[in-house]
């Protein structure tokens, strides 16, 4: 037998790189889209809404819009998709691994297609433009699918211990939150290129310069680890769906997803909201997204820290219930706002203490349900426990995404603030649910089937 490599925290960091790079295209997708495809322009941000007079804006039915129709689509599709390629990667038994081919494969291709979601749907035919603009976004969705569902199995596999777990969970939590910070940069790169290439071109060659570098950092990981140097992975012999039933059967999986489809569902409707709260509520300019953004990730970045001991101290269930409140209170306070930068201050302190939980401790949670199923049944299906996680939660974000269309398709300031109190209501919700998942059972069990080992 092949003696395997120790994990080191050193490996675990270089991993962490891939977070960075494909947060940093989601990031750019989801806090950008919807603010340069919609809204209005004004004297303070001439940018938003630049690209909106290129397709459809006005509701097809009641207040659906096609844009919102067009998103929640994407995601739907991209959470169709997830279980398909976790069985596919669960299955393969590819000379590099059963992971690492794809993120070699798809890095690329996903960094070009976010490209051109700001580049080819601007011709002068509205519908052409609208067939554009979803036929790449479905693309979009499938690559990311395609690199991000092998890459958050490695996250179990990877995460051989429990202290594993949770450090491999913070590091691409760091990864994760430097790469959506970034993203906030892009009004502020935009504007330094605009005289160079103009308004709507300054914003493509931003996102060009984002794309490049998010693709940088996704490649170098795939091709420094080797992973059959780390892991001895055997092809998984279930089948893609049946696969996906069977996880979903899983009682504390199960406890975990419903409060996690409904905590996304309320975060995708603050994220998309973002720009809107800081440019229409607050009235700052949208350079000041990323200076806002960069202070909620550096306190939150000093919080991880904490998080890490005390998840190891007091387990992750308290804590993951106190990020569920303290995203209530940052949406309350969105929700009535005033004018004025300090706002946006406000609410990017208090957001950083729920930020700093939530994005370390939830990917550690579907590692010990993955963990403690394998020991169990001797199969390693991590890829379609993690896919079977997103299935859940793009759902819940499909529905944000309609919802916050929707809701502010007057584009005033009631309809922003609605939207704050509609991811209140539901986070809280969120934050009941979780009190049913059961996780000291979940890690006595590892412990008894591991025996003495470390868990």
């Amino acid at each position: 037998m092949k003696q395997l490599k120790p994990i080191t925290n050193a490996l675990l960091w270089i991993f962490a790189l891939g977070q960075f790079g494909w947060s940093l295209l989601s990031g750019i997708v989801s806090n950008w889209m919807v603010y340069y495809y919609t809204g209005e322009p004004s004297d303070l941000n001439p940018n938003t809404g630049i690209f909106a007079a290129g397709i459809t804006q006005n509701p097809i039915v009641f207040k659906l819009t096609l844009f919102g129709l067009v998103l929640a689509c994407g995601r739907i599709f991209d959470a169709i998709t997830d279980p398909l390629i976790a069985g596919w990667s669960d299955r393969s038994n590819y000379k590099g691994g059963r992971r690492i081919p794809f993120m070699r494969v798809m890095a690329i291709p996903f960094s070009l297609c976010t490209i051109a979601l700001f580049v080819l749907p601007q011709t002068g035919s509205i519908v052409f433009n609208d067939t554009l603009l979803f036929i790449l976004l479905m693309v979009f969705y499938l690559f990311m699918t395609m690199f991000c569902t092998p890459y958050n199995a490695l996250i179990a596999e990877l995460g051989d211990t429990q202290q594993h777990r949770i450090n491999v969970s913070t590091f691409i939590s760091f990864t994760f939150i430097v790469g959506q910070s970034i993203s906030f940069l892009l009004p502020n790169v935009a504007g330094a290129l605009e005289g160079s290439f103009g308004q709507a071109g300054g914003i493509r060659m931003a996102v060009a310069i984002m794309a490049t570098i998010a693709c940088l950092a996704m490649i170098f990981p795939a091709f420094y680890i080797n992973e059959r140097d780390y892991i001895d992975s055997k092809p998984s012999q279930t089948q893609p769906f049946k696969s996906l039933i069977s996880t979903f059967s899983n009682g504390q999986f199960r406890r975990f997803v419903y409060s996690d489809v409904i905590y996304f569902f309320a975060l995708t409707l603050f994220q998309t909201g973002l720009a809107f709260y800081e440019t229409q509520l607050m009235e700052i300019e949208d350079s000041w997204t990323f200076l806002l953004t960069a202070t909620m990730t550096f306190i939150s970045v000093c919080l991880y820290p904490f998080v890490n001991v005390f998840a190891k101290k007091i387990g992750k269930k308290p804590l993951i219930i106190i990020g569920f409140f303290s995203y209530c209170v940052v949406f309350l306070i969105t929700s009535i706002c005033g004018k004025g930068l300090h706002w946006g201050f406000i609410v990017a302190v208090v957001a950083a203490v729920p930020m700093a939980i939530l994005g370390i401790l939830p990917q550690a949670c579907v590692a010990d349900v993955a963990e403690c199923t394998r020991l169990e049944t001797g199969e390693d299906r991590s890829g379609m426990f993690f896919a079977a996680r997103t299935f859940a939660f793009k759902m819940g974000q499909a529905l944000a995404l309609v919802v916050f269309t929707s809701i502010t398709v007057d584009k005033t300031p009631a309809s922003y603030r609605t939207t704050a109190v509609v991811a209140l209501i539901t986070c809280f919700i969120g934050a009941v649910l979780f009190f049913a998942y059961n996780e000291k059972k979940l890690l006595g069990r590892i412990k008894e089937l591991k025996g003495s080992e470390e868990i």
